[in-house]
């Protein structure tokens, strides 16, 4: 029996163990960053994002509003 080939084998293999778990270990720890919401502390705190409409936007769509508030209006009266 060749004792210094056996050490230097499970040296290799203790260094391949440990560079697997090293692995695990890394992969576990990100699984466990996404997991559920952040506490609110960490949460990062901003104002919500608001869509930008131009005056004239603002307008065609209050007037496309009135119409269909028309068009109920003139329905719910020929009933």
């Amino acid at each position: 029996m060749n004792i210094p080939k056996v050490i230097a084998d499970l040296q290799q293999y203790k260094a391949q163990l440990d560079r697997a778990i090293a692995t695990l270990d890394r992969l576990a720890r990100k699984r466990g960053e996404k997991r559920g919401r952040p506490p609110k502390g960490i949460a990062e705190v901003g104002k919500p994002r608001t869509r930008k409409f131009s005056a004239a936007t603002r307008m065609r769509m209050a007037a496309a509003q009135r119409r269909r508030w028309a068009a109920q209006r003139r329905a719910k009266g020929s009933k």
